[in-house]
């Protein structure tokens, strides 16, 4: 990218963690409704909020008062499960799930650990059940990720797992639709750990990536879609030679509110922060995608490192 660009996903990704940073405290969860009633979507808003800020922090490339805000919610995503505690009740009890693991994961990378957690976690993940999941491709890619960042050991064909994939199958680049590009972007972001590691994405998805991503980045732009948009930008920097497309980013800037939001499309978001936090992701998108590009771009120790 060039240099002059770099205020595009620098203010794009700033201003999508400022709006998080505002409206956060919309997603406490009711003190008083025990674990076993917390309703899916509270659990898996607070999860992205974690991971978005946990990509802030670890990338290292905003300003200082960037990385206190990452820190603050980080903070903030922990108190609300009890330091762990909350997962680790989820974990005891649905012992076959998977979610309170993949919720914990990007917090444990970052220091945030509950030892019983961790014990239970090391037993379950030794167990023959584990091996034998009955989930998607995709879905054991996503388990997989979480166990790396933990540091259990893993049971997954990762080549066989991404073969099954929608993207390992290199299809003809005209039959992606909306739900194909989820899976790319989850395929990519599970194998390189949301661009931690982008040699973790094989050569030849590389080079499929490269040739088509431009063209389906131009066609989400045309039909406004700015969640995959800006999915699809964090995939370009999550290659090893990063990709980047300038007319995308500068659409998705001026798709962008004064507020920091960025809405899902064309149509108009939830005016209440809650609603709005809940119902659009494109916001944690923005704030992922600007952080890597920026990363990426100006070649940071930590990106510079795994890509050489």
């Amino acid at each position: 990218m060039d240099p002059l660009d770099l205020h595009l996903p620098r203010q794009v990704g700033a201003r999508a963690l400022e709006w998080l940073d505002r409206c956060h405290g919309s997603l406490a969860l009711d003190p008083a409704v025990p674990w076993y009633e917390i309703d899916e979507p509270s659990l898996g808003a607070l999860a992205e909020l974690a991971l978005a800020a946990a990509t802030v922090r670890r990338e290292s490339v905003g300003s200082p008062e960037t990385a206190r805000t990452a820190d603050r919610l980080l903070a903030f995503s922990w108190r609300q499960f009890h330091e762990g505690e909350l997962l680790y009740e989820l974990q005891r009890q649905t012992p076959a799930a998977t979610y309170p693991m993949e919720i914990y994961s990007p917090l444990a990378a970052l220091g945030y650990r509950h030892r019983a957690l961790d014990r239970l976690l090391a037993h379950l993940s030794a167990t023959r059940a584990a091996q034998v999941p009955e989930h998607s491709p995709g879905r054991r890619l996503a388990v997989a990720a979480a166990a790396r960042r933990i540091g259990l050991p893993g049971h997954h064909d990762l080549a066989e797992l991404t073969r099954r994939t929608w993207l390992g199958g290199v299809p003809e680049p005209w039959m992606l639709d909306g739900r194909g590009a989820h899976g790319v972007t989850r395929t990519v972001f599970h194998l390189t750990d949301r661009g931690a590691d982008p040699a973790g994405l094989p050569a030849h998805l590389q080079r499929y990536l490269h040739q088509w991503l431009p063209a389906w980045l131009q066609a989400f732009t045309e039909a406004r879609s700015w969640d995959l948009l800006g999915e699809l930008l964090a995939v370009g920097a999550c290659l090893e030679q990063p990709l980047f497309h300038a007319e995308a980013w500068a659409a998705l800037a001026q798709a962008q509110q004064a507020d920091g939001m960025l809405p899902g499309g064309a149509t108009r978001p939830p005016s209440g922060p809650e609603r709005a936090f809940r119902s659009h992701h494109p916001t944690i998108t923005a704030a992922v995608a600007g952080t890597l590009a920026l990363s990426r771009a100006i070649g940071s120790p930590r990106a510079a490192g795994v890509a050489s």
